[in-house]
Formats: structure tokens, sequence, C-alpha cells
């Protein structure tokens, strides 16, 4: 086994191809098929599927992605560490749809540069947060936590293997543009909302109420709209007056100012359930210089550090 062979197998999984693969890593996609076939017979396993529409991980595959990502990460923390040059280290985020999730990954990309890095951030589906830090895909992945999804997340967390660091508590906001006829209400209670869309992000098919980003989720909503990016929901709030339940907390530099957060009124049938905003690591594994410093630009736009 060679540390070669662990990169081809990493840029693979993610690649979700052999061509796309071979294209990245700049050898014959024969070389490459030839590496893995190489790889699975020292190993005694099969690491792949193979199928017209690509590849995916078998089950012994996917056990030996996780050691493959963790020896490959450390060593490329050892050529940091004593001047190497030529490999270009990987950092990668996933986080529900926060805005001051991208804008830390941001001030994080500026303070180490972009050129000896191959960076990624991924606004994506909570259970796509859970799986890429499972399998190191992401070193970091951003979600919240509230009564109503917290024991079923931390069962997920703990067949992952995985740890979630609370960073701050929040209570409900609703988000919604600043040309909205609630707009400037000190307030909003739950009934103020039934002439208007309710805006939720896509989780997809069959998808557990507890992966919802927003809360009060089990509510019936005369009428909801699902998205699947911040774009396009900002844009459907600007056009058809829709709203969601969110954290309060938003990024003015990348959502703009057109855009208002006004205090979720609660009442016994509709609480207002706290959302403990943190972030996800694998369990027992050391951050990196950028991912340390990828916490620390959260803390600061939390308002947590100085």
């Amino acid at each position: 086994m060679t540390l070669t062979q662990l990169r081809y197998i990493i840029t693979i999984t993610d690649c979700g191809s052999m061509n796309r693969a071979a294209e990245q890593l700049y050898v014959a996609q024969p070389s490459l098929t030839g590496a893995v076939k190489e790889l699975e017979k020292e190993l005694g396993v099969r690491i792949f599927n193979r199928s017209g529409r690509g590849v995916t991980l078998t089950p012994d595959g996917e056990r030996f992605l996780l050691y493959a990502r963790e020896i490959y990460s450390r060593y490329e923390d050892l050529l940091d560490g004593f001047g190497g040059k030529g490999i270009r280290k990987k950092f990668g985020v996933s986080t529900q749809h926060y805005s001051f999730a991208v804008q830390a990954f941001i001030n994080t990309v500026k303070a180490f540069g972009m050129d000896d890095y191959d960076l990624a951030i991924r606004e994506t589906k909570t259970r796509e947060v859970i799986e890429d830090v499972a399998t190191l895909k992401s070193e970091i992945g951003v979600l919240y936590l509230s009564d109503f999804n917290r024991k079923a997340l931390q069962k997920l967390f703990a067949q992952s293997e995985l740890e979630f660091h609370p960073l701050t508590d929040c209570d409900a906001f609703v988000y919604l543009w600043k040309g909205h006829p609630l707009a400037g209400e000190k307030s909003i209670r739950f009934e103020q909302l039934t002439a208007y869309p309710c805006l939720n992000f896509e989780q997809g098919d069959g998808a557990s109420f507890y992966y919802a980003e927003e809360i009060l989720t089990t509510n019936e909503y005369p009428r909801t709209i699902r998205s699947n990016d911040r774009a396009t929901q900002l844009n459907l709030m600007k056009g058809l007056n829709g709203y969601t339940l969110c954290s309060g907390i938003i990024s003015e530099e990348l959502n703009g100012d057109d855009y208002v957060a006004v205090p979720f009124e609660a009442d016994e049938k509709n609480p207002n359930s706290i959302m403990e905003i943190g972030y996800l690591t694998r369990k027992g594994m050391q951050l990196s210089s950028m991912g340390e410093r990828y916490v620390l630009e959260l803390r600061r736009y939390l308002g947590l550090e100085e």
C-alpha cells in the first residue's frame, strides 16, 4: 500500500467516477484502475462497486476510506510542518444554509491564501453535513440542535463517531424581506404568518423531520415552498413575500441589507425552541491549522471572541 494509492481512493470517491478522477489526478484511466485493483488484491477486499453510472464504495470501502483520509491528512500535515512542497492541502466545510458559516470560511481563506490549498465549502442537506464529516470529506460541519431534534441527531453522531461542539444558543427569528408587510413588527406570532408562504430547505425524499433546518417543522402550513439553495430562498422572499424561521444570525456582507430578522413570538402551541448552533468533527481528530482558524472565525462572527 502506498500514499499514492490512498490519494487515488480519496479522489475517486470524491469524484464518483474513474474518468473524472483520472482527469483530476493527471493519470491515464487504465493506470488508475490498475492501481485500485492492485490495492484491492493486497487487502483482500473490494473497495468500489463499479457500474455504468460511476463508482460507489462498498461497506469495506467505506471503512477503508476513513483510515485513508486520516492517514493522508496526517501526511499532508507532516509535509507542511517540514517544508514539503508540491502537495496541495485539503480543507473542507459542510454546513446547513448559514451565511455566517460561509463568511467565516471566506475570512479563513483570506488569512491563509489559496495557493497551497484545495478548498471546499458545501451548503447542503443536514444528513449530508453529517456524512461528509463522518467520511472526512469535510473536516468540519456546521448545524444546530434543539429539544426537538437533539436525541435523534445525537444518536447519528454516536453511530458515526462524531463530536458536536456547541458555540451559541439562539432564539428563533422570522427572516423576511424588508418590504414584507410584517417586516416592521417588533415580534411575529405564528398565526400572523398563515397568509404567507413558508420557505424550507429541501432535505430529500423521505427525510425525517429531525433533519429540518427550521423550527416548528411538524406544524401544518397552508403554503409551503421548498428550495435547495440560499439565493433561491432570498428571491422567493422578495418575489412572493415568503419567510423562514431561523436563528437570526445573518450576514449582510453576503445576503445584503434587503432582509430583516424579526423575533418569533412563541405561544403554548408554538414554542420558541432554542437553537444551539455548533460544529461537528470526527471524534479524536485534531483540527488542522486551517480548521482551528475556521472555528476561531465562527466564534468571532458570533461575538464569542474579541
